[in-house]
């Protein structure tokens, strides 16, 4: 299953730049036999927080539409990063996810906000934790947001229930590049399953990004992975490695949710 990765500098406040941008990559880089594109978080607007309710979508409607054009142009399923989002009386960043023709997989809303950023005053949270979805070739996956990567009873729900790929898809700053990769190749690692991390580059005047989006094998080695500019990863998956770590080390055979009911806060 071939992936190809996004990463780029997304322009603050700018919807219909950043549509022109990634048009543009799918038309230079994106290749004939690829499987599925994965786009970094906040792609339509940045995260200029004090303009996100003016720049949102609503109801996922623009971006829907730019994205579901794209995969049936390039007959692709699309891993859609996520975007700012007015729907249920509340502003979200909403993650989702379009198949090659042009159904929607997957809709979540980040759950973890920052409060080191102040995000709890600009957006809010989500209610529902992250399912697992098929891709158009019945791969199971499912997709996260950034923040939501330091919590790891988060990205075991989803592979406890059977996804072989956990999606991150992220805008996050170069001066916690270290904590970024350290914790994707925990989470591959905790659950024998490929992690796949779009991250965004640059400098948006307030926060310079790491970049370093990278594929990380079901046993925790990174594959592929970028610098800090503007770079298109292309990696093809074995998904059999996922089934044979599994067996190696039988990790969801030994949980023990009889005990961990019983933790608190």
């Amino acid at each position: 299953m071939k992936v190809q990765l996004l990463q780029f500098y997304v322009t603050p406040q700018s919807p219909s730049i950043n549509e022109e941008k990634i048009k543009t990559l799918f038309r230079e880089h994106i290749q004939s036999d690829t499987d599925i594109v994965v786009l970094p978080e906040m792609w339509n607007n940045g995260y200029a927080l004090e303009a996100l309710a003016t720049h949102a979508d609503q109801d996922l409607s623009r971006s829907f539409t730019f994205i579901r054009q794209l995969a049936e142009e390039y007959q692709v399923d699309i891993v859609a990063g996520s975007v700012s989002n007015h729907h249920d009386k509340g502003l979200y960043n909403t993650a989702f996810a379009v198949s090659r023709n042009g159904a929607k997989l997957y809709e979540y809303d980040k759950i973890h906000l920052v409060p080191m950023l102040n995000e709890p005053d600009y957006l809010d949270p989500g209610s529902t934790v992250p399912y697992v979805y098929e891709l158009s070739n019945g791969t199971p996956v499912s997709q996260i947001i950034c923040y939501d990567l330091r919590f790891p009873e988060l990205t075991r729900y989803p592979a406890a229930s059977g996804a072989k790929i956990l999606f991150y898809v992220a805008q996050w700053p170069k001066a916690r590049q270290d904590h970024w990769r350290k914790l994707l190749q925990a989470r591959a690692i905790e659950n024998d399953m490929y992690v796949i991390a779009a991250n965004t580059c640059g400098n948006d005047g307030n926060t310079e990004y790491a970049g370093h989006s990278m594929i990380v094998s079901p046993n925790g080695e990174i594959i592929e992975e970028a610098g800090n500019e503007e770079t298109i990863l292309s990696v093809t998956l074995n998904l059999k490695d996922v089934d044979e770590q599994r067996k190696k080390i039988p990790v969801f055979e030994n949980l023990r949710p009889d005990i961990y009911q019983h933790f608190e806060h």
